[in-house]
């Protein structure tokens, strides 16, 4: 029984490595439900978990899930000595805390950009997790820790991402860690509600020159064909000579 949950175990994470780009160290965000299961079913947590998940991992929790274990009193004493020795993540609620189920799942945000497993025993978590693609859980059951299989909606992004429907996760980071360097991470809908403004050019200097009146054709010349002379024109001799006719006086003999 042993081998087989290890083999599923490492296919689930293979299936997260592969198509959520996962990768080792494993943050494992806590609860404080899961730290009382724990020690319910003397578990070792630090011990057992890298072994389970077969890579090196970083345990980490939230100061809500701190304070709630706190204001729980004695009943939870030994869980909140487990949590507190775990990193403790910054959250938005530093000056006002909300409990720890809303707490985590804001961590996740839609995305699970910081490749967060989630280790808990609280419904209201795994039901909310559940709804966001790429978030592995973590869960103790019969004494031992088990890794759920992927939900419903990872594989549906998985399946969207390799008919070309989405962009994987790890290229909409990059592309967004682009675009906030280069200071062009501007939402849709401002960029497309400005119209670029057209410059005032002045007018093409060439258009502005007149049209050139067109001459009057020349008429082709003859060509003369091979072997026959070429004629002189005398149409401009006879023309003088009718000229110097009209203006010499006619002398009359008596």
């Amino acid at each position: 029984m042993k081998i087989k949950r290890q083999k599923q175990a490492k296919k689930t994470i293979s299936f997260y490595k592969y198509n959520f780009s996962f990768r080792e160290p494993f943050q494992i965000l806590i609860d404080g439900t899961f730290c009382q299961a724990a020690l319910k079913n003397k578990i070792q947590i630090k011990e057992q978990m890298p072994k389970y998940l077969m890579g090196e991992i970083q345990l980490c929790t939230t100061s809500c899930a701190l304070k709630e274990l706190e204001t729980l009193g004695k009943q939870l004493y030994g869980a909140k000595i487990i949590l507190q020795r775990f990193q403790v993540r910054k959250c938005a609620h530093l000056k006002n805390p909300v409990p720890a189920s809303e707490c985590l799942l804001s961590m996740l945000e839609e995305t699970n950009p910081h490749h967060y497993f989630v280790a808990t025993q609280d419904r209201a978590v795994t039901d909310g997790l559940k709804k966001i693609p790429g978030v592995p859980l973590l869960y103790i059951i019969l004494n031992t820790m088990v890794l759920d299989k992927p939900s419903q909606a990872s594989l549906d992004h998985v399946q969207a991402v390799q008919l070309g429907e989405l962009v994987p996760l790890a290229q909409q980071q990059s592309i967004r860690s682009l675009k906030e360097e280069q200071g062009i991470s501007q939402k849709v809908g401002e960029r497309r509600g400005k119209k670029r403004k057209r410059k005032q050019s002045n007018p093409n200097p060439l258009s502005c020159l007149k049209k050139k009146k067109k001459g009057v054709p020349t008429p082709a010349l003859k060509k003369t064909e091979p072997g026959e002379k070429k004629k002189r024109s005398r149409h401009k001799r006879r023309k003088a000579a009718e000229g110097d006719n009209m203006a010499a006086p006619v002398v009359i003999s008596t």
